[in-house]
């Protein structure tokens, strides 16, 4: 990714839209009106492990930042 905050953004976005899926009932009522109500049951398969995956995402990504945020500004080596 050629933007360093990319990925981290996707990540964030990421686990917004699937938390929101998981703990709200806008799935249920969007498959519903959808006339899909008989796939509400295999939400819990798809949704938890997107979560987990996301979650994932974000924290690579903070990693992956404080990597590099550490390799550009090396310490000083002063004491204050």
């Amino acid at each position: 990714m050629s933007h360093p905050g990319t990925l981290l953004r996707i990540g964030l976005i990421g686990t917004l839209v699937v938390a929101l899926c998981c703990f709200t009932p806008v799935l249920v009522i969007l498959f519903g009106a959808l006339g899909l109500a008989s796939l509400i049951g295999y939400l819990d398969y798809v949704l938890l492990p997107a979560l987990i995956f996301f979650i994932g995402l974000t924290a690579f990504a903070l990693w992956r930042q404080k990597k590099q945020q550490a390799s550009c500004n090396p310490p000083s080596g002063k004491e204050s």
